[in-house]
């Protein structure tokens, strides 16, 4: 990404003295690239935590200074709090900026931070714990009265939870309170498995997040999901950022989001992004977040949850307002107000974020490991590609298995989707295997090309997943070059018969 030059010396000029002089990125992969491209574009000084599995990622050779944390995980040592506590006080830095994932919605993290006198760049604690937990937004949200969909919460009455579930009626949709990524979440349409998927949705909520609390809602059935990007500087101002469509998903996880979203029209987009600032503005939100929303097939839209953080698709929305958005987290860390309006906000062409994940898409998107032999990122007009790998490194089970997002952004949605196209034939990565072809597949199919999509898409469309079969012609060209490739062959091809071998140096 290439950060804008007038945006940076307007906010050099805005900003001459910053409160902290260096920013430590409490994360790893993509977005700690990310993140240090700008904290090093205003001058400041960025420094990375890392586990020894991540020495020679990209982020630790960029950063001004790396300190490596261990755990009895790789993970785990990017969820000790105390230990990337003490690496910010032993490298100075004034500010830590936490990505997203790992430690990023923590609140105790959060306040652990800020009483080490080091500022936290997102949200305030109170702040992450009413809306980045799922139950507690939601009461706020509908107490505020904003639209949320028929639901019930365990914690109202443990006793009668299950029974307050069966009322809502079916399809249900289970959540954990804590966490995302759809883990713990399960869709019941026969309300004789209820209690049976409740305890299943307990499990993994605990297991994943240390948290076993529960509600349920009423499920839309095919709906999409959309979101809106909100900023706000905690002094009472606060802005949307408009919408991002993230309805394609696999295992409520998303694979494709794209700004703006074809579902909307002027006058919707209006609604449903005012709401969003709106429940914004209920809390007097300090920093970037992302309310999310899911949207029916009739229009109507409900609340779904916040995001008390940068999202991993934030980079659609820096493309079509030429926003930097790590850049307003920085700015309002440091205390600025936000130094525009609602109407300075413009929108222009349509931008489309794929995940390039290491997984296979035909075998139920299982994750996939290996060297990283060639990496090749597609380069040209209109693209972008936020990546976490280097050629030479190593794709392991150690962590999520994305591995890089591509940015492609043109005049319009047709004119977005021939560029993405082009851009991902042109992406290679060999000795893994990822998800590209299939992406490929997937914006070649009718419906996304219409716009007419929703978060069942994937699963309704199972073909997208497989494997195209191979021609005859193909096969035998793929055999033929893995039979010269062995070394039996090689030694056949490569050696010289002895009749011409006796010939030594002669020639004619």
């Amino acid at each position: 990404m290439t950060v804008n030059r007038q945006t940076i010396d307007t906010v050099r000029a805005r900003v001459p003295h910053w409160p902290f002089s260096s920013v430590l990125v409490a994360n790893r992969g993509e977005i700690a690239v990310r993140v240090l491209r700008t904290v090093q574009a205003l001058g400041l000084k960025g420094i990375v935590v890392h586990h020894a599995a991540d020495r020679s990622s990209p982020a630790v050779r960029m950063a001004d200074a790396a300190v490596e944390i261990t755990g009895a995980t790789p993970v785990a040592a990017y969820l000790d709090a105390a230990q990337i506590i003490a690496a910010a006080k032993a490298s100075g830095a004034g500010a830590i900026h936490p990505g997203y994932g790992f430690l990023s919605e923590n609140r105790a993290f959060c306040e652990a931070v800020e009483a080490a006198g080091i500022r936290f760049i997102g949200p305030t604690p109170a702040q992450i714990d009413l809306m980045g937990d799922k139950v507690r937004a939601r009461n706020f949200v509908e107490k505020a009265g904003f639209p949320v969909a028929p639901s019930a919460i365990e914690d109202d009455d443990p006793a009668s939870f299950i029974e307050r579930a069966r009322k809502v009626g079916a399809p249900l949709l289970i959540k954990p309170s804590a966490g995302g990524g759809g883990k713990g979440m399960r869709i019941v349409r026969d309300l004789a498995l209820l209690e049976a998927e409740i305890e299943r949705a307990r499990s993994e909520g605990q297991r994943y997040f240390g948290d076993g609390r529960l509600y349920v809602e009423r499920y839309v059935e095919n709906p999409r999901h959309i979101e809106v990007q909100v900023l706000g500087d905690g002094q009472g101002s606060v802005v949307h950022v408009f919408e991002r469509e993230c309805s394609v998903q696999r295992r409520f996880q998303k694979i494709v989001e794209e700004t703006p979203s074809p579902a909307l029209d002027d006058a919707k987009r209006r609604e449903i992004c005012e709401t969003a600032a709106g429940i914004a503005r209920s809390c007097t939100y300090r920093n970037a977040g992302t309310v999310e929303f899911i949207f029916g097939q009739n229009g109507e839209f409900y609340f779904l949850e916040m995001n008390t953080r940068l999202q991993v698709e934030h980079p659609v929305t820096e493309q079509i307002t030429g926003l930097d958005l790590v850049l307003e987290q920085l700015c309002v860390a440091a205390g600025e107000k936000l130094p525009y309006r609602q109407d300075d906000i413009r929108s222009r062409g349509h931008s489309i974020e794929f995940r390039i994940y290491a997984e296979d898409p035909a075998r139920g998107y299982t994750p996939t490991t290996g060297p990283v032999l060639v990496w090749q990122p597609a380069q040209g007009e209109g693209i972008r590609m936020d990546a976490g790998i280097v050629q030479g490194g190593e794709v392991t089970a150690n962590f999520d298995p994305m591995l890089a997002k591509l940015i492609v952004t043109g005049s319009d949605r047709d004119d977005a989707i021939a560029r993405a196209d082009r851009a991902l034939r042109d992406t290679v990565l060999l000795g893994c295997k990822t998800n590209t072809a299939f992406l490929r597949r997937l914006i070649a199919h009718p419906a996304f090309v219409s716009g007419d999509v929703h978060t069942g898409f994937l699963d309704a469309n199972p073909q997208i997943a497989a494997d195209p079969p191979l021609t005859q012609h193909t096969r035998d060209r793929l055999l033929a070059v893995g039979s010269l490739m062995t070394r039996p062959m090689r030694d056949v091809a490569d050696s010289v018969p002895d009749m011409h071998a006796a010939m030594g140096g002669w020639r004619n």
